[in-house]
């Protein structure tokens, strides 16, 4: 697998990390939460700083936002008891979807 998909895999970890601590910092209220929170979004947005040397913005930040979308949701539903009606499970599908097409069959997804 190419650095710069590694590189945009360990981006979409920290924002997740940082979207889920921003969720527990309950409006930055709680320290540790929201230490957590400036700091997996500062290493997520140095991350897609790299990807952007191998990746047009507009593909790398597809992937990067579609996978957080939907690794958000499934924290949400899973850690928070949020729930998921199908539309939104439908939504989600499709995200993952145009990701695949994306990463399988576009020759734009890296320069």
């Amino acid at each position: 697998m190419p650095t710069h998909f590694i590189t945009l895999f360990v981006a979409v970890i920290f924002e997740t990390i940082g979207t889920t601590a921003l969720q527990a910092s309950q409006q930055f209220t709680k320290l540790g939460p929201s230490i957590i929170v400036v700091v997996a979004y500062s290493l997520a947005f140095y991350l897609l700083a790299l990807t952007l040397k191998s990746m047009p913005v507009g593909i790398m930040y597809a992937i990067w936002s579609g996978s957080g979308i939907v690794l958000i949701a499934l924290i949400g539903w899973v850690v928070f008891r949020q729930t998921l009606d199908w539309p939104a499970i439908l939504g989600m599908a499709l995200i993952l979807i145009g990701i695949a097409i994306i990463l399988l069959l576009s020759k734009t997804a890296v320069h």
